[in-house]
């Protein structure tokens, strides 16, 4: 298990290279990776050590790791994030109602042609992201997430209510780091980012934007919606086609918000973010995307 481990913590800091857009050379500190994975360092050092094995990292004595070059598509090559194929395989045909709520590890294999340690390993991390768990006798159990057009609008008017009003609270403050983080993070889709991520580092992306507004509204149980919500909304975000003119929309409205914020008008700011909200509502929320609707 601790092998599985690892080589999840490994898949999510290539996830976070590629969103991200890291430069070659780029120290990569385990302090760092720790606030953004949300991990303990152990795991952590462990993952590094094998992308180190991968040829993703370069170990220079005294200095720590160091991105050896940057990863565009190339990076699908690596086998733990060739698993992304075969992860957003069982996203799909779990939301599109191909695979029953239990399942069997033997059955998985079967249907994936994959042996039972690279299975194990997407299980495990599909486990920590909360939409499988084990079950006490044999097999995993799916948990329940959006699965219908109702539910997926629901939860974007339920963020209407929300996040706009977390922006507009006595208890927000405007963190410059965060800031500069999601800043930095939105210019590097601008600025063509967006053609070498696909729907999981968009997701992530877009799931750091908001937490990360939420964060600074300084009330916990408004971070701790908007993290629950990114959690239900997580297949079905997988679903989405990737337009460019979709892409690059959405992409505006975020740097249009934080440059409001940058600016201390947070009520225009929480406007944006009740109308970008709602356009994403009315974008994505159709029949199409789940089954037999």
């Amino acid at each position: 298990m601790t092998n599985q481990l690892h080589r999840t913590v490994a898949a999510k800091i290539i996830r976070h290279i590629r969103a991200n857009g890291l430069p070659e050379g780029h120290h990569m500190t385990e302090a760092a990776l720790q606030r953004e994975i949300g991990v303990s360092r152990g795991p952590i050092r462990a993952a590094m050590s094998q992308l180190e094995k991968d040829g993703v990292l370069t170990r220079i004595p005294n200095r720590g790791f160091f991105l050896h070059k940057p990863l565009g598509n190339e990076g699908d090559t690596i086998e733990i994030v060739g698993d992304e194929q075969v992860y957003l395989r069982i996203a799909d045909d779990r939301l599109t109602g191909y695979l029953p709520e239990i399942v069997s590890e033997t059955e998985l294999m079967r249907r994936y042609d994959l042996g039972r340690e690279r299975i194990r390993r997407i299980l495990t991390r599909i486990a920590a992201e909360g939409w499988i768990e084990r079950r006490d006798g044999r097999g995993w159990s799916f948990v329940q997430l959006i699965d219908s057009i109702e539910a997926y609008r629901e939860s974007y008017e339920l963020r209407q209510m929300i996040e706009p009003s977390g922006m507009q609270g006595d208890r927000f403050r405007l963190d410059a780091v965060v800031l500069d983080r999601l800043e930095a993070q939105q210019f590097h889709i601008r600025d063509g980012g967006w053609e070498t991520m696909g729907q999981i580092e968009l997701f992530e992306a877009n799931s750091q934007f908001h937490e990360g507004l939420a964060a600074m509204s300084g009330n916990r149980f408004v971070l701790g919606v908007v993290e629950r919500q990114n959690h239900l909304r997580r297949l079905v975000e997988y679903r989405q086609t990737l337009r460019r003119e979709q892409v690059r929309q959405q992409n505006d409205d975020h740097l249009h918000i934080l440059e409001l914020l940058r600016q201390g008008d947070r009520r225009d700011a929480a406007a944006a973010l009740y109308a970008h909200l709602g356009n994403a509502k009315r974008r994505k929320a159709n029949t199409g995307i789940f089954a037999n609707q």
